[in-house]
């Protein structure tokens, strides 16, 4: 399956389903499920009091779309528009058991079948 990782607290805002645009600055012709995996290292300019997975796969998501981001994005995204961001739209979270996953930069593959 198609991974990603993202950093927490970001992965598990996901999970949660509050959180349902990812930025990027690349983007891809993938569309489909995606399992979101939390990075090893956290966002430093994000305090999050919870204790949060780090290393493992949270969830499932469908990829659905990715435009340009644009002011209407922000607060699905959780952040400000930036130059040369793109708006990932995911829906249809599925929770899965956690597992551990070593993270890799851009998309990449997970041997998990849901």
């Amino acid at each position: 399956m198609k991974a990603i990782s993202i950093k927490q607290p970001w992965a598990e805002l996901i999970a949660r389903g509050e959180k349902s645009i990812e930025t990027r600055t690349w983007e891809t012709s993938y569309r489909g499920d995606l399992l979101i995996c939390a990075s090893k290292i956290p966002d430093n300019n994000y305090n999050f009091s919870e204790n949060l997975l780090y290393g493992y796969a949270l969830c499932v998501v469908e990829l659905y779309k990715i435009e340009p981001m644009n002011k209407s994005h922000e607060k699905n995204a959780g952040c400000e528009v930036y130059p040369g961001a793109y708006a990932w739209h995911m829906r249809n979270i599925r929770i899965i058991e956690p597992f551990k996953v070593k993270g890799k930069l851009r998309l990449y593959n997970v041997d998990y079948k849901l």
